[in-house]
């Protein structure tokens, strides 16, 4: 029997919730994520960059590249594709929490910030179309740099070389479900005590993320 194209969904309870401006942000970071597709012979994935582009299709794209030797693009999938977006993550020690001074009853856990990203995957097989997509991950994943750069630093013969060995994939959005898990469910002295501890693990990212998440009126 051939796998089904079923999804259950992310585990998101109401208080780990993201809210769209959030997810927005999560997308359109220069990284990498996890594209999954479910094929007849079963699931299969890679990690490659995407750029984000929020203003096409209902709920916007992700849009990214394969090596042309990677078979995952020419295999078809069964139903919708997912993207497993990262943001910071952390291992949460209980030493942090105030609340191990007073009652003991805490456990260690895990900070994160995540977005599963399904839609339908299609294929671009187009050099003018790769070509704007190479520049477009390029300047974003150089802007950083204090000498970005550029595609057309490199000889245009190499550059079409390069070109001709990658396909290129677009997942055109129909739903997210993301979560952040960054100590909301915690008395405001344990948040304190989080914070504190990644700042002084070198974790900014991290510590940004919980102070971000902090409940109004929380500090």
């Amino acid at each position: 029997m051939p796998p089904t194209a079923h999804t259950r969904g992310v585990y998101v309870p109401a208080h780990f919730a993201s809210d769209a401006a959030t997810v927005r942000e999560l997308l359109s970071r220069p990284q990498a994520a996890d594209l999954v597709t479910l094929t007849e012979d079963g699931l299969v994935a890679t990690f490659l960059p995407f750029v984000f582009d929020a203003d096409a299709g209902e709920h916007g794209v992700l849009r990214g590249h394969l090596a042309r030797n990677n078979d995952q693009w020419s295999r078809p999938a069964v139903g919708e594709a997912l993207v497993i977006v990262h943001g910071p993550d952390a291992y949460v020690t209980p030493n942090w929490y105030a609340s191990k001074a007073e009652h003991g009853r805490v456990v260690p856990t895990w900070n994160y910030v995540t977005a599963n990203v399904y839609g339908q995957l299609r294929v671009h097989d187009d050099p003018v179309w790769l070509d704007g997509l190479v520049r477009e991950l390029t300047d974003l994943h150089e802007a950083g740099e204090a000498a970005p750069w550029a595609v057309d630093d490199a000889p245009a013969a190499f550059v079409a070389g390069q070109l001709r060995a990658i396909v290129g994939v677009e997942l055109v959005i129909s739903r997210i479900e993301a979560k952040v898990k960054m100590s909301q469910n915690r008395p405001s002295a344990d948040v304190d005590g989080v914070v504190a501890g990644l700042d002084a693990r070198g974790d900014t990212p991290t510590a940004d993320a919980v102070r971000a998440a902090r409940p109004a009126g929380g500090r």
